[in-house]
């Protein structure tokens, strides 16, 4: 939590068991599968502990989302995206994104759905997993110093990727449809670009 003294080790160890639980019960059941009890008897801990570190099962949901894409952003580092162009290296990261949480559904709907029921207690969290999803996005675009339009752009991307996950999870969109969608707006990126640079890469 923002203002709160670094965790020990110890701390640190046991908040990863109990993020670990979490993903481990969402991805099994969903949503409905994560009770604070099974999570606090399958990370080893007690419950009270459990609360102290997350207050409610939207807390934990939401932290879980932070750790998923803190892991996605680890391994898009190592891998990072090959588009000739801004544009088209965010709408492969966001499909690389798209398909690791497509791999465990139930995991992504629980995310998602605590993100959507989140209200202001949870506005620190929320928060974090809007900053990681913009780092991700900024990370693809290769730009040192984008534009407060670029920015903006990158806000609309990611308000987009969060709604095409949403309409995905409820059956309401295929992947190919969330595709054509993330694509679209990622040229936001290029179209922003001072003098059009980013759209360089396109010509031939």
């Amino acid at each position: 939590m923002p203002g709160s003294p670094p965790l020990t080790e110890r701390q640190e160890a046991r908040r990863r068991r109990i993020l670990h639980a979490s993903a481990q019960l969402a991805g099994r059941g969903g949503f409905d599968a994560v009770q604070m009890r099974e999570v606090a008897e399958a990370a080893g801990v007690a419950l009270g502990t459990l609360y102290r570190y997350f207050p409610s099962k939207i807390h934990l949901l939401v932290a879980t989302m932070q750790d998923q894409l803190q892991h996605l952003h680890t391994t898009l580092r190592k891998r990072p995206p090959g588009g000739a162009t801004a544009a088209e290296r965010v709408a492969e990261t966001l499909m690389r994104a798209f398909r690791a949480l497509q791999r465990e559904p139930q995991l992504a709907d629980a995310m998602v759905r605590a993100l959507t029921f989140a209200d202001r207690s949870v506005s620190p969290e929320v928060d974090t997993v809007s900053r990681q999803t913009t780092a991700i996005i900024l990370d693809a675009t290769g730009l040192d110093d984008p534009t407060p339009e670029q920015l903006s752009a990158v806000r609309v991307i990611e308000h987009t990727w969060h709604s095409a996950l949403i309409t995905w999870l409820s059956g309401r969109a295929s992947i190919a449809q969330v595709k054509i969608d993330i694509e679209t707006v990622c040229r936001l990126i290029d179209l922003t670009a001072p003098d059009g640079a980013g759209r360089q890469g396109r010509r031939g």
